[in-house]
């Protein structure tokens, strides 16, 4: 086997937007430094929610990407599995393997180190794991396009790339398109990293995805808006406004500037780029009453109820359908021709939840996350984005 190197080589690291150099290897950041550098330290300070350190370190949407006539590939990693204490106990992340666009193969590793996050409590701790080897065999001994799609919600350091013949680098094909949304574009319940909807909306589309979905914090922060500002995008589309309302973080008098302000910062550095707005999918738990959305344990099912009333909507507080309202009307203000709305109901609205309800009261299961994926890709990329 020939150990291929990861960093200035043929690998191809796509989907991240910094990599970090650790004591075990390198670790794929979908946030750059800089950004991380401008919020708490979670491992001290408290958080709502996941911490921020976390699901930008979380890999969705990141691949390694390259060619090779290779029958057999090793990947040796070092994962960081979250457990949610008083829940279920999570499966392994997978790994997918494409050959040539194609899902192949798929395999796990019960390796790794076991983040624990009690979120009643607003703690957690890690406790330290092994790595492990992910391992794919009988592949086509012809030159192919490989890419391995990391778990979407395991922090995955990558230790070694070993393959049974030379590596090259892999050929470049689509437009690149960034996505920014909540953990309903992280999508931590798909079954597998291409199973997410924002992966299942590219591949259909044939664009080189950037997945900066962020769980719970899909917050209009500065750092994230400039963070898309700064990176290589073609298309981009930002879904906002669910994490605003399950965190109870800002009012009505604060969301319109927040998302001119994000919308400005974005355009600083895309001023012609296609942007599609898209507004919250359906979810009743917080359609017509405020946040904030918090989990509420009944044995080992994890379930989110809201602890706003409708009442409160009078003194400023935001539910889905007034953020609905004032993203249709903020970008119909903007009269930005590259500016573009997609209400997100016609993603995922009622006859969807009727079918396909979520499991928890607020995030899909891989099914639903496949019928967003098929509905974004006709939707967005057969108008804004054709």
């Amino acid at each position: 086997m020939i150990t291929i190197p990861l960093i200035d080589g043929p690998v191809a690291i796509r989907g991240a937007l910094d990599i970090e150099h650790t004591p075990n290897g390198l670790l794929p950041h979908r946030l750059p430094a800089v950004a991380r550098a401008q919020f708490p330290d979670n491992h001290t300070a408290r958080f709502d929610g996941q911490p921020l350190t976390m699901v930008e370190a979380q890999p969705a949407g990141v691949r390694l990407a390259f060619r090779t006539a290779a029958t057999t590939i090793e990947l040796e990693v070092l994962p960081t599995k979250t457990v949610y204490k008083g829940a279920s106990a999570v499966p392994d992340g997978v790994y997918d393997l494409l050959v040539n666009g194609r899902l192949a193969a798929q395999a796990s590793t019960p390796a790794g180190n076991t983040l624990i996050l009690d979120l009643p409590a607003r703690r957690f701790h890690t406790t330290p794991g092994r790595s492990g080897t992910i391992r794919f065999t009988d592949l086509p001994a012809e030159p192919k396009n490989l890419e391995i799609w990391l778990p979407q919600a395991e922090i995955t350091e990558l230790i070694a790339l070993r393959t049974d013949a030379p590596v090259d680098a892999p050929t470049q094909s689509g437009r690149r398109w960034l996505h920014h949304g909540s953990s309903l574009s992280h999508c931590a319940e798909a079954a597998s990293p291409t199973g997410t909807w924002p992966a299942v909306a590219a591949r259909l589309a044939g664009v080189e995805l950037t997945n900066l979905g962020l769980g719970t914090n899909a917050l209009l922060d500065q750092f994230v808006a400039r963070a898309i500002r700064d990176a290589d995008a073609d298309l981009i589309s930002l879904k906002i406004g669910t994490n605003l309302v399950t965190s109870d973080l800002m009012r009505l008098r604060a969301f319109g500037p927040a998302v001119h302000g994000f919308l400005d910062t974005i355009r600083d550095g895309h001023p012609d780029t296609p942007i599609l707005v898209v507004s919250p999918i359906l979810s009743p738990i917080i359609e017509d009453v405020p946040g904030p959305a918090v989990p509420d344990f009944d044995a080992t099912t994890l379930r989110f109820r809201t602890l706003g009333v409708a009442d409160d909507l009078a003194y400023g507080r935001l539910c889905l359908t007034i953020v609905r309202d004032e993203l249709a009307r903020i970008t119909a203000q903007r009269a930005d021709p590259h500016l573009h709305y997609l209400d997100g109901r016609t993603v995922y609205g009622q006859q969807d939840y009727t079918e396909l309800p979520p499991p928890d009261g607020l995030h899909l299961d891989p099914a639903g996350y496949q019928r967003m994926g098929e509905r974004f890709a006709r939707l967005a990329f057969n108008g804004p984005f054709a």
